[in-house]
């Protein structure tokens, strides 16, 4: 079983950046698929971006171009690198392993998430 913590959140103004990240427990964490995700208040949970074994990513459109997500195996930790933060993105961040079926796609559905975070508390507002 994979437990994940989340770190980074807290209050940026809009066109700011913040960088979260995604300490995993886990014995083979090179094998493992991390997935970020976020809830907004009256919002449903959505997928924002995926890394795969493999490295393989994918985004959603509303954070292409703007968040970059990377991993370190040695450090079991996976990033999220937010850039151009708008009041939109305000919500809270939660990382979770993602079933995948090879090492180089990553999907971000919520379906294919099972262990997750604790989240972290992202809020932009000037």
């Amino acid at each position: 079983q994979l437990q994940l913590v989340e770190s980074g959140g807290g209050l940026v103004q809009p066109g700011g950046s913040l960088r979260l990240s995604c300490a995993v427990s886990v014995l083979s964490f090179d094998y493992v698929a991390i997935g970020w995700f976020r809830q907004a208040p009256g919002k449903e949970r959505e997928g924002l971006s995926c890394i795969s074994s493999g490295g393989g990513t994918i985004y959603t459109d509303s954070v292409k171009g703007r968040f970059t997500i990377s991993r370190d195996n040695a450090k079991k930790t996976v990033y999220l690198q937010m850039d151009s933060l708008k009041p939109e993105d305000t919500a809270v961040y939660y990382c979770a392993e993602v079933v995948s079926y090879d090492s180089l796609t990553c999907p971000i559905t919520i379906a294919r998430a099972r262990f997750w975070g604790q989240g972290t508390q992202v809020t932009v507002s000037s």
